[in-house]
């Protein structure tokens, strides 16, 4: 059986401001990005979001970015490499702090926005960020886009990497994600969304945004969790996985299907 794991960025809010729907998503998704105090997330929502993750049997990875909560992490900042691996420690300890008295703990880690766009390619960035991980726990799995220095780093250092792709993003035909500014980047049909990822899922090749073939070889599927009906969009990939014959499960340690 072809098996999947549905992730999703949650607790982004702060303070009184609510980006999405954390409460209904993690009655889809099987492993929550959550949102470190960074780029978005308090300590109140942090704490919040593990226990329902718990309660719902869902798996909490740390969303690290950069100190960019006036940017939500969408800006690069060019950090010295030592402070960049510290900031990442941190933010996997806050959340980890939450998910144990939870009753569960932080069992991977997803760099978010211009963070992860930019660890595809640079280098020193990836290797701090690696870096970060080994030094917290080593058998923490990462997650990120296939091909990227940051994957590879990642593997080389002993890491579980894990690739992702993404539901409602669109791709250029090396296999990189159109950026959000350029039209077409972002994808809005529920239906058609749903059909690709149970492409993706089962190894077919989808359309680059140039219309040509493109296979996307990964163990998740990340649904966002902020765009106009991101709710119902995630129900829609989920259910049509799950009629396709497609186990979606998270994955990490006693789960290890990859």
């Amino acid at each position: 059986m072809t098996h999947i794991d549905l992730n999703s960025d949650l607790g982004e809010g702060f303070g009184r401001w609510v980006l999405a729907d954390d409460e209904a998503l993690l009655s889809i998704v099987t492993s929550a990005n959550v949102a470190c105090g960074f780029h978005a997330g308090d300590a109140m929502i942090m704490r919040r979001v593990c226990e329902t993750a718990v309660e719902r049997g869902v798996a909490i990875g740390a969303q690290v970015s950069y100190r960019d909560l006036a940017g939500f992490g969408r800006r690069f900042i060019d950090v010295p490499s030592e402070e960049l691996t510290n900031d990442i420690i941190y933010q996997i300890g806050a959340l980890d702090a939450f998910a144990r008295l939870a009753g569960s703990r932080v069992s991977y880690v997803k760099p978010h926005g211009a963070l992860y766009n930019a660890i595809v390619h640079h280098e020193a960035q990836a290797a701090a960020v690696v870096e970060a991980v080994c030094a917290y726990d080593p058998r923490l799995p990462v997650l990120g886009l296939p091909g990227s220095a940051w994957l590879r780093r990642a593997a080389e250092a002993g890491l579980t990497a894990v690739a992702e792709c993404f539901a409602d993003r669109a791709y250029t035909p090396e296999g990189t994600l159109v950026p959000r500014r350029e039209p077409g980047a972002v994808l809005h049909d529920p239906v058609k969304v749903a059909e690709r990822c149970a492409r993706m899922a089962l190894g077919q090749p989808i359309e680059a945004i140039d219309g040509s073939p493109l296979t996307v070889r990964a163990q998740s599927i990340c649904v966002h969790g902020d765009s106009p009906g991101a709710v119902a969009m995630a129900r829609r990939v989920r259910d049509t996985l799950d009629a396709g014959g497609v186990q979606v499960a998270a994955f990490g340690e006693g789960n290890r299907w990859n």
